[in-house]
């Protein structure tokens, strides 16, 4: 018996005491909720056991008894009130058995109650601890959305109850966990960076930690990725640039784009190189551009209280073009809730939302939203003396050809062939097939698993995911545009 409860806890010696009985055995609460039920009877009379010891166990309130016994039809019922602090509510052993009840079956289920009790307590004790984690890993997640959507006064005071302190400027991690064993990489992670890493698990990949480390302990510890690839086998670290905390955005980019070359490094650990942001080279025209193509979504106000307003779109379109159908467990949202949202905000911006050239003018103009580049006075005033500006008239920006050519460099280096297999066509052809697999596949002539092959390799070469989201092929896409912009100026 006290074995059972060291090694199986409550249920095991339930199913324990359900044998001894050959009936059914549970653990119900005051009204008669079965919390826990085990039945081992050869006539399967489960259900009908437990309704009729759940009916009992609300008649005992008002008993002033140590024990009861029920008898019905054939069966008897046997109660038992656990024993537990004063103030918290204790559950009550029941077993209902065929008559006649095996001999010693009350005294045996007398000595049960202690032990049982005891493991209820000890199991009670460490659901309220998973409740307070759960709550915690919770808040620690909403804090990061928030960063995440540029709220840092929010995210401040939620965070303000939680340690350590939100840092400024910041590094970000991406560390991918072998399955099963993110809880134990996150108290790793915690111990390496002294405490001072804020560390999420992250809503959208079960085996991903987001850490937000202060930069200067970043500097201080440069190799925290490095340790902890070391420490923990098949983990694997991607690391930002230090940015402001105000784009921790732009840092979970960067750190993801490290993580997918991390993992063909033999280190397992990669740091986002340094790159041009399209929405800082894109300037005051570009802001411009961008508030004039989110205009419908930023000033839509829905017909109905209870319906999304401009802000809770805007958030939706982000994180449907940060993780594409992951966004449901980003936003925690159904995915015909997600599907309606994306719907309406085509038809507010009259985009298809399909396209990925059409998502990536839309992520662009987000980021471009997002970056202090110039006060929306001044664009305002801007906007009052320019003419309209279409995304051509941005990627024709020098700034943002510069930017362009950077992203492209390692296509095109000396004596790169230009045939139907080299990196070049593999991208534009995956980019003209929408990102799709399957129809990039037939257009090169491959296999499905040829192309993921090729685009994994790219991965490398590039320094940036494609495959998994946050992917890169808005970026490329915008690039490889300007590049056509550039050589159809240059041949008219």
């Amino acid at each position: 018996m006290y074995r059972l409860a060291r090694s199986g806890g409550s249920r095991e010696l339930l199913h324990w005491v359900s044998g001894r009985a050959a009936g059914w055995a549970g653990l119900l609460d005051g009204d008669g909720t079965v919390l826990h039920g085990v039945t081992r009877s050869t006539d399967g009379t489960g259900v009908e056991a437990a309704a009729l010891a759940g009916e009992y166990a609300k008649g005992l309130s008002g008993l002033d008894a140590r024990s009861f016994a029920f008898d019905r039809g054939t069966h008897t019922a046997l109660l038992f009130p656990l024993d537990g602090p004063p103030d918290a509510a204790t559950p009550i052993l029941a077993v209902v058995a065929p008559r006649p009840l095996p001999d010693g079956l009350a005294i045996l289920l007398s000595d049960v109650a202690m032990p049982l009790a005891m493991c209820w307590a000890a199991e009670a004790v460490e659901r309220k601890r998973r409740r307070v984690d759960l709550a915690e890993s919770r808040s620690r997640e909403a804090v990061l959305h928030l960063l995440m959507t540029g709220q840092l006064s929010i995210a401040h005071q939620v965070a303000g109850a939680l340690k350590p302190t939100l840092p400024d400027p910041v590094r970000v991690y991406v560390v991918e966990c072998p399955g099963g064993r993110r809880d134990e990489v996150a108290r790793i992670c915690a111990e390496l960076s002294g405490g001072r890493s804020w560390i999420v698990r992250c809503p959208v990949y079960a085996r991903h930690l987001i850490l937000v480390v202060p930069a200067d302990a970043a500097a201080a510890e440069r190799r925290l990725g490095l340790r902890v690839a070391e420490v923990v086998t098949e983990c694997v670290v991607g690391v930002s640039e230090d940015v402001p905390l105000s784009d921790t955005a732009t840092g979970y980019r960067q750190s993801f784009h490290a993580l997918a070359v991390a993992r063909g490094l033999p280190a397992r650990h990669a740091r986002f190189g340094a790159a041009p942001d399209p929405a800082v080279a894109a300037g005051a025209a570009g802001a411009q551009w961008a508030d004039e193509l989110l205009h419908p979504l930023l000033t839509y106000l829905p017909r109905r209280g209870q319906d999304p307003g401009s802000q809770e779109l805007a958030a939706t379109l982000a994180s449907w073009l940060a993780f594409s159908s992951h966004a449901t467990q980003h936003l925690k949202i159904h995915r015909n809730t997600l599907a309606a949202r994306l719907r309406l905000i085509g038809e507010l911006l009259g985009l298809d939302l399909n396209r990925v050239g059409d998502q990536a003018a839309l992520d662009l103009a987000l980021r471009i939203r997002a970056t202090p580049t110039t006060s929306r006075r001044g664009r305002r005033d801007e906007q009052a003396a320019r003419p309209p500006l279409r995304l051509d008239d941005i990627l024709r920006v020098p700034a943002v050809r510069e930017w362009a050519s950077q992203q492209l460099r390692p296509l095109t280096g000396p004596g790169t062939p230009r045939s139907a297999s080299d990196p070049w066509q593999t991208l534009r052809t995956w980019l003209r097939c929408e990102a799709q697999l399957a129809p990039t596949a037939e257009s090169l002539g491959l296999s499905v698993p040829g192309v993921r092959k090729r685009l994994t390799r790219l991965e490398t070469t590039l320094g940036r995911s494609l495959l998994q989201a946050p992917s890169a092929r808005y970026d490329l896409w915008l690039a490889f545009r300007a590049l056509a912009i550039e050589e159809a100026d240059t041949a008219g």
